[in-house]
């Protein structure tokens, strides 16, 4: 009997180990391994619409800020060749905001700031409402404790909705 029941045992603890790594397989798949969520609470968080308005700026408005006195700090958390094509006149690179290794250059670009700073994130890489960065930036500096955090609302890229609209830029990086 106790062979039998070993036998039976180790039958659903191995059954046990499938179903919970098909499982994990089968609910959630994060975006490092380039995979789509599949829950839709944590699509809803990745996505540029859980943005709120009040945090966005428009590019004319921004356009107008970096022209006057007022002291802010603009970061691009999109891709690198992105940034070093052309990129707003002063801003920072920060890495891309939808990996981890992009988030902890935009821990490390933003340590030793006032919480209170005024700080502009932005991206660009495509169409607002399927960019990868920009929503898990913004909610990162959030939860640093950054109060102050705008968010650049560009509708369609990078090129049209800034550079062709004669907004300054810069190139390499």
């Amino acid at each position: 009997m106790l062979i039998g029941g070993t036998r039976m045992l180790r039958g659903r603890v191995a059954r046990y180990c499938l179903c919970a790594v098909a499982l994990a397989l089968a609910g959630f798949v994060g975006p490092q391994s380039g995979a789509q969520f599949t829950d839709p609470a944590a699509v809803a968080a990745s996505s540029a619409m859980s943005i709120p308005q009040d945090d966005l700026i428009q590019p004319e408005a921004l356009n107008k800020l970096l022209t006057g006195r007022e002291r802010l700090i603009v970061l691009q958390v999109g891709s690198h060749v992105m940034f070093s094509q052309a990129h707003i006149r002063g801003a920072q690179y920060a890495g891309p905001g939808g990996q981890p290794a992009g988030l902890q250059l935009l821990e490390r670009k933003t340590a030793g700031l006032p919480k209170t700073a005024l700080i502009v994130i932005y991206c660009g890489c495509c169409p607002w409402n399927r960019c990868p960065n920009i929503a898990p930036a913004f909610h990162r500096l959030h939860e640093l404790g950054f109060s102050n955090v705008k968010v650049l609302y560009i509708a369609n890229n990078f090129g049209a909705d800034w550079a062709q609209k004669g907004y300054s830029i810069e190139t390499g990086g």
